[in-house]
């Protein structure tokens, strides 16, 4: 397979992403690169990860997924290739692949042949000198445990996933849309899992919400599944994270009231 995606936090504004590419290029002629996007927040290991979750399913089997949000590069954390599902990823052991790990039978390998990466490995662009060439030679056929041997215990973050503490399941806001629809960390199907037959509330902020809208037109504040499978708030052509001063991080619970 021929096709690359790639998500990084660099940007448009330097060259970093198109020197990547060059190098892909450069190994494989015939790829197929998909951009998903660069406008990951600097350093955020955490919107990374749900991205990667959302997108992969889109692409068919065999597809690579190269991912390089890598605030700790040039120290000792580990490079890898993560197969799950028939797809394979590339990119630093450092929590980016944690909702991988944490759904299903996944398989881990550790970069550590030399053959497969760059001339010189500098001690902060391994976009270009480690993880791009990796992805590269695996679109050419490389088999990943060529690349080195089997990474027991990857890096896990912590607080991904949504707490349960009796009727109260509280998750996170972890990224916002460029609408300004801020996006939590709650999947749906973790939710009516937790909510069954009962009633509930859904809170953010100063919102509250005893139903679910299908689509953001239906009342001035919203709260829906959006299409990357979890809960969403939204402000009708507007954007919530300004009106409502909604950061990353804030907490949403979810209450289910007794039947």
């Amino acid at each position: 397979m021929n096709i690359i995606t790639v998500l990084t936090d660099f940007g448009a504004r330097d060259p970093y992403v198109g020197i990547m590419k060059g190098v892909m290029l450069a190994i494989n002629p015939l790829l197929h690169i998909v951009d998903i996007t660069h406008e990951v927040d600097a350093q955020d290991v955490g919107e990374a990860s749900f991205l990667i979750g959302e997108y992969f399913p889109h692409f068919p089997e065999a597809t690579i997924h190269l991912a390089v949000v890598d605030p700790t590069v040039g120290s000792a954390r580990k490079p890898l290739i993560v197969v799950k599902d028939g797809h394979m990823f590339v990119g630093p052991d450092n929590g980016i692949f944690s909702l991988l790990f944490a759904r299903g039978e996944i398989r881990a390998y550790e970069i550590t042949n030399k053959r497969f990466m760059g001339k010189a490995l500098s001690g902060t662009f391994h976009g270009r000198d480690l993880f791009a060439p990796a992805a590269a030679h695996l679109s050419a056929g490389i088999s990943p445990s060529e690349f080195g041997p089997v990474l027991v215990e990857p890096v896990m973050l912590r607080g991904l996933l949504p707490s349960v503490e009796h009727d109260v399941m509280e998750g996170r806001i972890v990224r916002f849309d460029r609408f300004g629809n801020a996006i939590s960390t709650i999947a749906f199907d973790f939710f009516k899992d937790f909510v069954g037959s009962r009633s509930f509330t859904i809170e953010l902020s100063s919102l509250a919400f005893q139903s679910l809208n299908r689509s953001y037109h239906e009342s001035r504040h919203t709260c829906l599944v959006g299409s990357s499978g979890y809960l969403e708030f939204g402000l009708f052509m507007g954007d919530l994270a300004q009106d409502l001063g909604i950061q990353k991080g804030e907490k949403v619970r979810v209450r289910r009231h007794l039947p």
